[in-house]
Order: structure tokens, then C-alpha cells, then sequence
């Protein structure tokens, strides 16, 4: 893309920052410039968060009716998965998995669920009462 070429359609983060984008110049060789964003990726974005969002309202809604314990709700409302959890908490993966059965959640010391609460940036009486943010 030229340099002249680069769009300048509002985004997101438009008002708050601008985007480096790599374009040829005059001479046409390759050079930085800022972009305001771009509306392609602005509507790419949208759609992105949607499906977070309805990701994390299904979770909740797991968590809810007993299918899934409230770190499923968590993990989703941070954009984590079970390799993350595990790294950050140092369980293994396949106890995270475990945790994630009501059955098995209800039976966690407290201890274990600090180490939760830690990761999530909540309190393990947050986790264990089921208030979501």
C-alpha cells in the first residue's frame, strides 16, 4: 500500500491512539505512518468481541445451572484458557480441568482457591458465592 494510500477510518482506539502501519513512499521504499484505524478491521474487531461476549454469557449461564464451576466464567471474562490457568496457579492441567466440575470445585480447600483468586484478581468469597463481576 502507498503511503497516501493508508486508511484513516475511525477505529476503536481511534480518539485515544493511532496505529503504525508499514507503506512504500514516494521513492518506493518501505516507511512507517499512522493510521487512525480502518474500518475493515474496526467491524472485524465488533465481531470478535460479540463472540466473547456470548462466550462468556454461556458460561455464565453453565455456571448457573450447575454444569460447570464459576472458574469456566472466570477463565472466560479473562480470555484464558486451561494451559494458561495452569501456568499461572501451578496445577496441572488436567487438575484445572477436574476443578472445573461443580462436583469437584465444591470439594477445593481454600487454600487452592487463593491460588484462583490471585489469578482471576477476585477473592476466593467471590469465587465460592458465585458474584460475578
Amino acid at each position: 500500500m502507498k503511503k497516501d494510500e493508508i486508511p484513516h477510518d475511525l477505529g476503536a482506539l481511534g480518539k485515544i491512539t493511532k496505529e503504525v502501519c508499514y507503506a512504500v513512499d514516494e521513492s518506493g521504499k518501505y516507511t512507517t505512518a499512522l493510521s487512525e484505524g480502518w474500518e475493515v478491521k474496526a467491524t472485524a474487531l465488533d465481531v470478535a468481541w460479540n463472540d466473547v461476549e456470548g462466550r462468556i454469557a454461556d458460561a455464565k449461564q453453565r455456571v448457573l445451572n450447575n454444569e460447570a464451576s464459576p472458574l469456566l466464567f472466570l477463565m472466560e471474562v479473562k480470555l484464558m484458557d486451561i494451559p494458561i490457568v495452569a501456568a499461572y496457579t501451578g496445577f496441572w492441567k488436567w487438575q484445572v480441568k477436574r476443578h472445573m466440575q461443580p462436583s469437584v470445585f465444591k470439594k477445593l480447600s481454600d487454600k487452592k482457591l487463593q491460588r484462583y483468586a490471585d489469578v482471576f484478581e477476585t477473592t476466593v468469597d467471590n469465587i465460592k458465592n458465585l458474584k460475578f463481576q
